[in-house]
């Protein structure tokens, strides 16, 4: 139940890590891209920050500042760099809303199992899950401004790996260790049932089984499905900014999608 519980947590089929270089990957089938620099959000304006604090900042109405200097852009780029805000704007915070679901939908898995042989041994657990669900969400938002980078993603995963990856071990020994009699007892009382017909308790409990299985792979199919719609949008971002840079050849250090090559 471990693996199983932690997999849906980390997004499902998605993979969406901090990895020891501190860069953010996003893989999914034929959708390979890399997320670079670091970005922030708010409804006034969109702003891009390499690794040498380089910044880049596009107003509401499509105004260009580097590093605090405007920037004289054609009608046409001051356009095209408002669609680009505007994109980032409606689809970078569905990555927070792809990873809190998908934690949420490890609480589902385990509700299932709880309300199935009465566990109370899981509420630790489900608390933990709580805490990471919100720890996911102010990972993203921030001061009121959504932030998404290798920054962001390194200073989470530091955090999941001290804190809550030991206390998700932690809970699920725990929860597996004060279930053992809740189990026996619910077996006894499901072999009582069936009148110690062996037949009869396995058919019960397959059933029990498949119509946990199909309950949380419903939602689960219906979290990959969203993740590898916006894995396209994250191409179709990437396309933006390579527009962007052949127009402007100034913002080429600042795109945050780049493809992957193996």
């Amino acid at each position: 139940m471990k693996t199983t519980l932690l997999s849906i947590a980390m997004l499902s089929s998605v993979s969406a890590y901090a990895h020891a270089d501190h860069q953010f990957s996003i893989t999914h089938d034929d959708c390979q891209l890399q997320f670079q620099n670091d970005v922030k959000i708010t409804p006034e304006e969109v702003s891009i920050t390499q690794a040498n604090n380089q910044h880049m900042l596009i107003t509401a109405d499509g105004n260009l500042l580097i590093n605090g200097q405007t920037i004289t852009v054609t009608p046409e780029q001051q356009q095209a760099l408002s669609v680009y805000a505007d994109t980032l704007r409606a689809e970078l915070p569905k990555v927070a809303e792809v990873a809190t679901d998908a934690v949420t939908l490890a609480g589902v898995a385990l509700d299932e199992v709880a309300a199935t042989f009465n566990l109370q041994s899981l509420d630790e657990l489900s608390v933990v899950l709580e805490e990471l669900n919100e720890e996911v969400h102010n990972t993203f938002y921030q001061e009121g401004s959504f932030v998404m980078g290798e920054q962001t993603m390194e200073s989470f995963g530091e955090h999941f790996s001290h804190e809550f990856e030991s206390r998700i071990e932690s809970a699920v020994k725990s929860a597996m260790f004060e279930s053992i009699g809740t189990l026996l007892i619910s077996l006894g009382s499901e072999m009582k049932n069936a009148n110690g017909d062996i037949n009869t308790f396995e058919q019960r409990m397959e059933q029990m089984g498949e119509n946990i299985e199909q309950h949380v792979t419903a939602h689960a199919d219906q979290l990959e499905a969203r993740a590898d719609a916006l894995c396209q949008q994250f191409t179709h971002i990437a396309q933006q900014e390579t527009r962007l840079s052949l127009s402007m050849p100034t913002l080429s250090g600042y795109a945050l999608m780049h493809k992957n090559q193996h």
